[in-house]
């Protein structure tokens, strides 16, 4: 089966990423690799995550395609309002949109892909 557009990765915002961290840690054990002063990957978290300081309000679920370009277009095709095209990322190349609905969601793929 196609691993292309499955749930891969939830990145958290928090104003106070060292606050956010600390609880992460003392609630569920979690670890963390920090990216610079503000982010940090989450380990041993049962899904990849992260955390980035932001004053974004809900969580952004990540999704992980092969082909990166053909997602884009079956996202933007399917009525998705695209809010960051593709990036490049250390590690791969990711863009953002929001669904019909107004779920903010993105989709990566590594640069290996």
């Amino acid at each position: 089966m196609s691993e292309t557009l499955k749930m891969d990765y939830i990145e958290f915002y928090a104003p106070d990423l060292e606050g956010e961290q600390a609880f992460f840690d003392s609630a569920f054990g979690w670890d963390f690799v920090p990216y610079g002063p503000d982010y940090r990957d989450i380990k041993e978290a049962g899904v990849g995550g992260g955390i980035e300081r932001s004053d974004h309000a809900a969580p952004l679920i990540v999704l992980k395609a092969e082909d990166l370009d053909a997602a884009l277009g079956q996202v933007r095709a399917a009525g998705a309002e695209i809010t960051r095209e593709i990036f490049d990322f250390p590690g791969g190349r990711r863009f953002e949109f929001r669904s019909p609905g107004g779920t903010r969601m993105a989709v990566w793929t590594t640069l290996e892909d």
